[in-house]
């Protein structure tokens, strides 16, 4: 018996970093939301509430354009949720960089940045790391 989270795909797409992009993406059986924006200069990704306007719950960092080398090569983009709708996770070119987890309100990333100040939780640490990903999706 498998321990861990079962995923499903809940976007694909194919992009090139330094342009202009933005992808939305509602999970399955919730009404979480994600959003992942690339805006010439750097790449976010957000949780985010959408009433009659969008509000954004936590939001972060993925990337600094002039940081990534192989910029001009087109990237998978894939916006994954557990079967339950809480989780979401961003992969570029099927490496993991981003989770928000809804059920305890934490967002990681690879650079740990931002520090959130909203009103998610604070945890210890946003750091992504790959210890991180097995507690997140064996819990």
């Amino acid at each position: 018996m498998n321990k861990y989270k079962k995923m499903s795909i809940g976007l694909e797409e194919t992009f090139q970093i330094g342009q202009d992009a933005y992808f939305t993406c509602v999970a399955p059986v919730t009404s979480h939301v994600v959003s992942f924006e690339d805006d010439l200069s750097q790449g976010y990704f957000y949780a985010v509430k959408i009433n009659t306007e969008i509000t954004v719950l936590d939001a972060l960092h993925i990337y600094n354009v002039v940081d990534v080398i192989q910029r001009d090569t087109p990237c998978k983009l894939q916006i994954m949720w557990t079967e339950d709708g809480n989780i979401a996770s961003l992969l570029i070119n099927d490496y993991c960089q981003a989770i928000f987890d809804f059920r305890t309100k934490s967002g990681f990333c690879r650079n740990g940045f931002p520090e959130n100040v909203g009103e998610w939780v604070q945890s210890s640490s946003r750091k992504l790391t790959d210890e991180t990903i097995l507690r997140i999706f064996s819990s």
